[in-house]
């Protein structure tokens, strides 16, 4: 019988039983199976099967499910490795409130159907020194919220200077971001120099509101103008319309007492000044789950929730929750138990003893380890002038590549990532919990064990 190539190719269920268990849902590695083998036969003239590239798709379908990462880029609010963690009293909230039924619109006094989130919104306004608050699945979801309700044909000019219109991560842009909700921009100034003068000639019978972004990403210095907070809050008043300022990283403590970083203003602070509304990130310097809250005037809240649109922002029990007990910590503790906070106070001292403990760990090993000076940044877009002194353990393996060493820690359990600068491989304990530092150890054990291991066959 004549021999062809597709009698190379073997069923699904001998590919199934060589892989033998591969921690993943039996379906999912039956469909990349078929779908390396109907590769094969779309190509049966030259293809040839490997189980070397079986087992390579398995491993990175595995790699790609949302697992815990050990953070060693130096970076606090990673937006690829999830922004900022949880707190261990959010964690037991969301399995307690998750593990049961809850009261999530049901009022326990009355007995009969509640309010949703009213106990978190009355948390989040007073901790914003708000008359009000809300909540939204993200920043932007909120943004977009505000100026479909308040921006209205014929009313939906929105007023924003030129030196707003920035780029935000995953490359959004503000403006597309905005016109999204049927609004219209009025862009005011240029992008250096943006006087009251401006505002007040763009404002017409047109104009729904006037928007501040805040440069939580970027900054300017030099021949730069902006108008005050107060400025511009006395001329939307004067004009009748609301004035809304996206604030972005939603700090809730004095980031001057924080590793030194720069001044970045609060929601209570900025409503203080004037502004009607503000809104920013749940899972930036909060600390908390990704939310978008809004904070502010009681009647524009109040007409913010009765929005239909409002319906499809909401945030489900878990976030609801989770953001619940992360402002309570605020009004309780002063922020005590928020993991970003946590790291950002960690003294230079102390990461150097937790270095010098893995770096003698690691010292019967082929690499030379030694102790760096890190410069850590915030990250997610917040405080982009802020250095933080920090410490990093530098790597220089001699039995693998650097790249090839950053690819295999990223395939350990948990995956390690850090960043290679200057010949070596970097683990920036900035990032980096004391509680993993075990699990850093064996991590970097295992990877330069395996390899010297496979040098040697």
């Amino acid at each position: 019988m004549k021999h062809t190539p597709l009698r190379a190719i073997p069923a699904v269920e001998r590919v199934l039983q060589t892989l033998g268990e591969t921690g993943l849902p039996r379906p999912l590695v039956v469909d990349l199976v078929r779908e390396y083998l109907a590769e094969l036969r779309k190509n049966s003239a030259t293809a040839v099967f490997d189980h070397a590239e079986v087992r390579r798709r398995v491993e990175e379908l595995r790699l790609s499910r949302i697992q815990p990462v050990i953070n060693g880029t130096g970076i606090l609010v990673h937006t690829n490795l999830g922004r900022a963690p949880l707190g261990r009293a959010v964690v037991e909230t969301i399995e307690a409130v998750g593990a049961d039924y809850n009261n999530l619109e049901f009022d326990l006094a009355s007995g009969e159907r509640g309010g949703r989130a009213a106990y978190l919104e009355k948390c989040l306004a007073a901790l914003c020194g708000a008359e009000a608050a809300t909540v939204a699945n993200n920043c932007a979801a909120a943004l977009i919220l505000l100026l479909r309700h308040f921006a209205v044909a014929p009313r939906n000019e929105v007023v924003i200077s030129r030196g707003e219109l920035v780029q935000i991560g995953g490359g959004f842009r503000i403006p597309d971001i905005l016109e999204t909700s049927g609004a219209r921009l009025r862009e005011v100034g240029t992008t250096n120099k943006t006087s009251l003068g401006d505002y007040a000639r763009a404002i017409t019978k047109q104009t729904a509101l006037m928007l501040r972004v805040h440069r939580s990403n970027f900054f300017m210095s030099g021949f730069v103008e902006s108008p005050a907070a107060e400025d511009l809050s006395a001329l939307a008043h004067k004009k009748k319309i609301p004035f809304v300022e996206d604030l972005g990283s939603g700090a809730m403590v004095n980031t001057e007492s924080l590793a030194g970083l720069e001044h970045e203003p609060t929601p209570a602070e900025v409503l203080r000044r004037g502004v009607d509304l503000v809104c920013f990130s749940g899972d930036k310097l909060l600390g908390g789950p990704q939310a978008g809250i809004i904070a502010g005037k009681e009647g524009f809240v109040r007409a913010l929730k009765k929005d239909p649109f409002f319906r499809a922002l909401r945030c489900d029990k878990l976030i609801l929750s989770a953001l619940q007990t992360t402002a309570e910590i605020y009004l309780g503790d002063a922020g005590a138990g928020i993991p970003i906070l946590e790291l950002l106070r960690a003294t230079t001292e102390d990461l150097a003893a937790r270095a010098r403990n893995i770096v003698e760990a690691l010292k019967h090993l082929p690499v030379k380890a030694e102790i760096g000076a890190g410069r850590a940044q915030i990250g997610g877009g917040t405080l982009p002038k802020s250095v933080i002194p920090s410490v990093t353990i530098d790597l220089a393996p001699e039995c693998v590549g650097l790249q090839e060493l950053a690819e295999r820690l990223r395939r350990t359990t948990p995956p390690v990532v850090g960043y290679i600068s200057g010949q070596r491989y970097k683990i920036d304990l900035r990032t980096v919990f004391p509680r993993q530092d075990a699990q850093l150890e064996d991590a970097l054990r295992k990877v330069l064990r395996e390899r010297t291991a496979d040098s040697t066959r």
